[in-house]
């Protein structure tokens, strides 16, 4: 695998009726690309991959495949507590053509060993091969850790696990990472405020949330530290860092839902059990994306689904 940089964790858009909302997807794909992102990764905790359903789930990754239409990579989340069901849902990757890699994050509330882990995320290796395989350590989420030793077996065990996004917080464990895997397997920081120091020990870039709302500025921020121009990288960190910390005041994505609503770029609807940002945290929302800047790329305003909550399904 040779990718590197920012990708964009992008959201999926919903109708007021709750259905997904294609134009709008294909519409900020387009701008994503445009904006300098480096890959894309649908179907991710972002993108709501938990609450779509199951013939929805192939549906937007075909969507987002489409859109993208070779210009950057795109990557397609698959995760699921049961690996029986996860390797039925990776078989359906099959019938997309231009994925380029699978991510998959720890198997949640069956909270398993390192030998579980292990053996799961082997399992969906085999079902997709060759397809690369990123793995997805998000212990926030599902209530375990990925730890490097199982990381650095699985990475001997399958040559096509070939990446990690590493969400655990623990920079310690990111250079641990580095100082272990093989050179050439890629380890790109979850976190948007951990990104620069993750490229300073090492990493190869980031899966970020933000550049959903400042495609442009974040994969900027990312290319300069990977490029050793760290007065831009801190530069543009320090300027955003209250985004990075903003899109998580409520759970995510409903903070950056909220801000591409106000941008004029998609609804800010959600599928239960999340709901909407509460109305202070919206005019929280709203200021900071004035103060950034962030209105001022406004495109054609859908109509704002703020006070309803799109259940799944509905």
């Amino acid at each position: 695998m040779e990718t590197t940089g920012c990708g964009t964790a992008i959201v999926t858009p919903f109708q007021a009726d709750g259905s997904i909302d294609e134009a709008a997807l294909r519409a900020l794909v387009h701008w994503q690309i445009d904006s300098g992102i480096d890959f894309l990764v649908a179907c991710g905790s972002t993108g709501e991959a938990a609450t779509l359903d199951e013939d929805e789930w192939p549906t937007v990754v075909s969507l987002v495949v489409e859109a993208a239409a070779g210009r950057v990579p795109v990557w397609a989340g698959c995760t699921h507590n049961s690996t029986r069901t996860l390797l039925r849902q990776a078989s359906l990757l099959r019938q997309v053509r231009g994925v380029d890699a699978v991510l998959s994050a720890n198997p949640y509330y069956n909270k398993p060993s390192q030998e579980g882990q292990y053996q799961h995320f082997l399992a969906l290796a085999r079902e997709v091969s060759p397809l690369p395989v990123a793995l997805y350590n998000v212990p926030g989420r599902t209530a375990v850790n990925l730890e490097p030793e199982t990381v650095v077996r699985l990475a001997d065990a399958a040559p096509n696990i070939q990446a990690i996004k590493e969400a655990s917080g623990k920079l310690p464990q990111i250079a641990e990472l580095v100082h272990t895997l093989p050179r050439g397997f890629r380890i790109f920081s979850g976190d948007d405020n951990l990104a620069l120091a993750s490229i300073g020990v090492g990493a190869h870039g980031l899966i970020s949330v933000a550049s959903n709302e400042a495609p442009a500025e974040v994969s900027r921020m990312i290319r300069a530290a990977l490029c050793n121009h760290w007065d831009e990288a801190r530069a543009l960190e320090r300027k955003y860092a209250q985004l990075f910390e903003a899109n998580f005041w409520e759970s995510n994505p409903a903070p950056v839902k909220t801000m591409l609503n106000l941008m004029g770029r998609a609804h800010d609807g959600v599928r239960l059990p999340l709901v909407p940002p509460t109305r202070a945290t919206r005019s929280r929302l709203e200021r900071l994306a004035g103060e950034l800047g962030l209105l001022e790329q406004h495109a054609p305003a859908p109509q704002a689904v703020s006070a309803q909550v799109l259940s799944e399904g509905s």
